[in-house]
């Protein structure tokens, strides 16, 4: 298994779907079943040992590092300031890179997910698939039929090779694709070396990747949700009392 010692959650965003509730709530700090998707994920990156975690911040960044205080004293959080200008997922990783590794975990925070058995840990799986010889990004790939909270027509295609794990393209001209980003990926701070400062996609970096044979994919077993909306919260909820998913 490749060790791996760094994690950045995105949590910089403006939520704005969240309409009014968005005015007053950044949207990690959204609660989901009496805990907010930013606890939650930072949870999952402790249990594998990845402190200091690195969080950016925007909107209401005041409420957010305030949140994060607890964290931040144990030694568990940094954060990356992004108050004078939000970067999208891309530049905010850009900026981040000095408080991270060569290699690392990235975290989108309007995400909650539970994998099918303790057996079968996402971020475990994830590490455990990882090769820098062959990869430059593996992401987390949801079936688009079991994404909740997605209404899009998938992002990628998958060619499996081993346990769910293979190279991966975009979809391009194809009307749909089996597979949408989960929101999680492990990545080398090498493709970030000749990117630009400023404001850009994470999207870029996956075809930097792609154009050179090295994006690569792992296929989610369990629940996964797309907490972006007041109406997502409510079926989070219901969801994840239920535990209803197709694996």
């Amino acid at each position: 298994m490749a060790e791996l010692a760094k994690a950045m959650v995105l949590a910089a965003g403006l939520g704005r779907r969240m309409g009014d509730l968005s005015k007053t709530t950044p949207k990690p700090l959204t609660m989901v079943a009496g805990k907010s998707l930013l606890d939650r994920i930072l949870a999952k990156l402790l249990d594998l040992d990845l402190a200091p975690i690195v969080v950016n911040i925007h909107h209401l960044a005041d409420k957010i590092e305030s949140h994060l205080s607890s964290y931040v004293m144990r030694g568990d959080v940094c954060i990356s300031d992004e108050c004078d200008e939000i970067l999208e997922t891309g530049g905010g990783v850009k900026k981040a890179i000095p408080l991270l590794d060569s290699e690392f975990f990235v975290v989108n925070s309007d995400i909650l997910w539970e994998d099918l058995n303790p057996s079968l840990n996402s971020l475990k799986s994830m590490q455990g698939a990882w090769n820098p010889e062959k990869m430059d990004a593996l992401l987390l790939l949801i079936p688009t039929g079991v994404a909740y909270g997605y209404e899009g027509v998938g992002d990628f295609f998958l060619d499996e090779q081993d346990a769910g794990v293979g190279p991966i393209r975009f979809r391009e001209e194809a009307a749909t694709s089996p597979f949408m980003y989960g929101g999680v990926l492990i990545v080398k701070s090498s493709l970030y070396d000749d990117m630009p400062n400023g404001s850009w996609s994470n999207r870029e970096i996956f075809k930097k990747a792609q154009k050179a044979g090295r994006l690569y994919g792992i296929r989610h077993q369990g629940l996964w949700m797309h907490v972006g909306t007041e109406a997502a919260i409510f079926e989070a909820e219901t969801r994840l009392a239920k535990m209803e998913f197709v694996p």
